[in-house]
């Protein structure tokens, strides 16, 4: 019988097992919350970004979930800076041109800051001039950074990102750095 967890990736985790840099102060794994055998990561989310990771020993699933020709939606809490308007929203619905081409549209929207959320460990920087708000951004491929790219594309950068959602598997009831059996069935 196939595996599959749901993890709440906490800020400065790296999103695989072993950290394989030079650096003189290693970054937490996921070694660090999960001591399951045989389970890896469906997709990746950088350090610096935090939320829901699917762990599978399914490699069909696995498969499915981080290959973009699957078109498996994702759906992230972006805390930008600045109030994007009506364009900058819609520029992102319909697709922005990255360096490394256009992007497939998005569903987008201003939304309120996510009740229940946790305490970002270290918090994000705030400038008393500049004003942020919170974005809902859903996305059917997976480019290196690609949210935070195109938020800056759109002239808000990122200050803060959470994954929500991943296909019907969301994050709800899981503080960071905890997991649960993923429910059964696809």
């Amino acid at each position: 019988m196939a595996r599959t967890i749901l993890f709440n990736k906490p800020f400065g985790v790296l999103s695989q097992f072993t950290d394989s840099s030079t650096a003189s102060s290693p970054s937490p794994t996921l070694s660090a919350f999960i001591d399951l055998p045989g389970v890896y990561p469906a997709g990746r989310l950088d350090k610096d970004s935090e939320g829901l990771m699917v762990l599978t020993d399914d490699g069909r699933l696995q498969a499915r979930l981080a290959d973009p020709r699957h078109k498996t939606p994702k759906t992230y809490w972006v805390q930008v800076e600045g109030v994007p308007g009506e364009d900058a929203i819609a520029a992102l619905a319909s697709g922005v041109t990255l360096k490394d081409g256009p992007t497939r549209p998005a569903r987008a929207r201003a939304i309120p800051a996510p009740g229940g959320l946790w305490q970002r460990d270290p918090p994000i920087r705030v400038r008393k001039s500049v004003p942020d708000s919170w974005l809902e951004l859903t996305i059917t491929e997976g480019r290196n950074r690609q949210v935070r790219r195109m938020t800056a594309a759109i002239g808000h950068p990122t200050l803060r990102l959470i994954r929500a959602q991943i296909g019907r598997w969301s994050l709800d009831g899981l503080d960071p750095g905890r997991w649960r059996d993923a429910p059964a069935g696809r």
